[in-house]
């Protein structure tokens, strides 16, 4: 197979299309076309679906892409490497990542990270919707409790776990008798919370009165007294320690897991090891309490 067609197969592929593959890579667009097409030929299979204004991998294009691109990715690592005499480090890496996270620790992490390796052009994307990695040309995700994905490894690098906080002039009713409370805009509807305290397990009944969409947003609304809230403890922890809010209890079920995902290959991306051993460095136990002291120190 030649090598070169097949990486010029990856550029259209990455690109969406030869125009845009052509004026990214400063190439003739015939000459990716003329290579795709030899390609094709010498695979006897077609790789895109080519209309009028669109240009579509197919199926087989598509597998080809998500086992080839990885490995000329690395190719392309190791040939830099060895010719500038190291492994340091070097190149674009792009990463997705949640909304709190990315308010909260985020921005630090992306910082400190820049001056550790200053050839690593890092570029942090915020959504927390599942985004497709092959297609959309991320190197790393970070997720909050992933769906299961054959098509990509990871691991946990940080837990937290939700309370039932409140301000201090916000007293617990009856057990009979419902909450003021604020809730996630877009979250299911929710009868009550189930908890955990010291005194044992009880459920607290809540009368949803604000709905907001974001974590922090949620936390100045308790903070302000307009009802109790469920949020995660390292979002809270200060807040609790300087009497701000009043603890009620842990919500009764699992942590909130935090994990790292990229594509399931056997060669690692210097830059995704490099990112992955500098959260480990950041959060060497990834527990809530490393999370709360990094996002207030």
């Amino acid at each position: 197979m030649d090598l070169l067609a097949l990486a010029d197969f990856n550029l259209v592929a990455r690109h969406g299309g030869f125009g845009k593959a052509a004026r990214a890579a400063g190439r003739p667009k015939a000459t990716l076309s003329r290579r795709v097409a030899e390609l094709e030929a010498a695979l006897d299979l077609r790789l895109f679906e080519r209309g009028a204004r669109a240009l579509k991998l197919t199926e087989e294009g598509r597998a080809l892409f998500e086992r080839t691109g990885a490995l000329l990715t690395e190719l392309d690592e190791t040939a830099t490497a060895i010719a500038s005499g190291g492994h340091t480090p070097r190149g674009r890496l792009r990463i997705s990542a949640p909304l709190l996270f990315s308010q909260t620790a985020m921005g630090k992490l992306a910082a400190g990270f820049a001056l550790k390796y200053p050839e690593i052009r890092l570029e942090v994307t915020t959504e927390d919707r599942a985004v497709d990695m092959i297609e959309e040309g991320y190197d790393l995700v970070i997720r909050v409790n992933p769906e299961p994905d054959e098509s990509l490894v990871g691991r946990v690098f940080l837990r937290d776990r939700l309370v039932v906080v409140a301000s201090p002039g916000l007293a617990r009713p009856p057990d009979d008798l419902a909450v003021p409370a604020v809730v996630r805009e877009s979250g299911d509807p929710v009868a009550g919370w189930d908890i955990v305290a010291p005194t044992g397990r009880s459920r607290i009944a809540i009368e949803p009165v604000l709905r907001l969409s974001s974590l922090l947003m949620f936390r100045d609304a308790v903070r302000a007294g307009v009802g109790a809230g469920c949020l995660p403890i390292s979002l809270v922890s200060h807040d609790l320690a300087a009497g701000t809010l009043v603890h009620w209890g842990d919500v009764d079920g699992p942590d909130i897991a935090i994990w790292t995902l990229y594509p399931s290959r056997r060669l690692l991306s210097v830059r995704v090891s490099a990112f992955l051993d500098y959260l480990k460095q950041a959060f060497p136990k990834g527990t809530p309490d490393e999370l709360a002291a990094y996002i207030g120190g």
